[in-house]
């Protein structure tokens, strides 16, 4: 099996690129972030017709997150219990099973700065995942793959000196990610393109990512069973090149034969 993620920042403005992505990389399973509609605005009938089913929880021009499958997709959930909202709950989350393995795509909130409200409610939204995740990691097998806008250790940024006193680097949040592992899942680390940092993300002004200066904070955790299976995993840099990129390059994830 192969399973990715992305966030694709807008599907309807990534869409050419996407389908030519889908096409050439052939996942199984992609899990989508930040695609930017409203669930029946997603363009399930194009993805279809490239043989994928589609789960999708969408609020417009916010947010959003999807799933998209060619091994089938059951018992689809949209949130998960106890999820906090801003003050409502937000498109962040869906998880479905697709192949025998439970698929989360989540889309994590940003925090804005250490003293917004926002930030906040990104350490509750945080620490709710790892409740709600506690009953599926014990189910398994499990993948939780997304934007978690948090960058796990120093290494996974270009230079710590930058981030100091931002959001994505704070002790609490990283805390909060070492809380969702301890529950039972692997960090499945991409091997990078280029260098020697797994960056996923690079932010738009120009230079940041010729230079490589980016940070890791697209993550793929599972739980042993499909961390044991994995044979590769790879930044699929050449997607963040070209003309009208997403600012997040996706995570493609190979896995061999469960074992016997």
């Amino acid at each position: 099996m192969r399973f990715a993620t992305w966030n694709v920042n807008s599907v309807k403005a990534r869409l050419p690129r996407l389908l030519e992505w889908l096409d050439t990389t052939k996942p199984d399973v992609l899990c989508l972030q930040e695609t930017k509609v409203a669930a029946d605005g997603f363009p399930a009938d194009e993805v279809r017709d490239l043989g994928y089913d589609t789960a999708a929880y969408g609020q417009g021009r916010w947010n959003g997150v999807a799933l998209l499958s060619r091994v089938g997709i059951e018992d689809v959930r949209r949130g998960f219990d106890g999820e906090p909202g801003f003050p409502d709950p937000e498109a962040r989350a869906v998880s479905a099973l697709c192949g025998g393995i439970r698929f989360y795509s989540i889309y994590v909130p940003n925090g804005r700065t250490p003293d917004d409200p926002h930030y906040t409610y990104k350490l509750s939204w945080l620490a709710a995942l790892r409740t709600a995740l506690v009953a599926d990691v014990a189910a398994g097998p499990l993948v939780v793959a997304g934007d978690y806008n948090v960058a796990p250790t120093d290494d996974d940024v270009w230079d710590p000196k930058v981030f100091a006193g931002s959001t994505h680097v704070t002790p609490p949040e990283r805390e909060a990610l070492a809380e969702i592992r301890a529950v039972g899942l692997r960090d499945v680390v991409g091997r990078p393109m280029k260098g020697d940092h797994p960056f996923t993300y690079w932010d738009y002004r120009a230079g940041m990512f010729h230079q490589n200066k980016g940070m890791r904070i697209d993550l793929v955790y599972a739980t042993p069973s499909v961390a044991g299976r994995v044979t590769d995993a790879v930044v699929d840099r050449e997607a963040r090149k070209g003309k009208g990129p997403s600012d997040h390059a996706p995570i493609v994830v190979d896995l061999g034969d469960e074992a016997a």
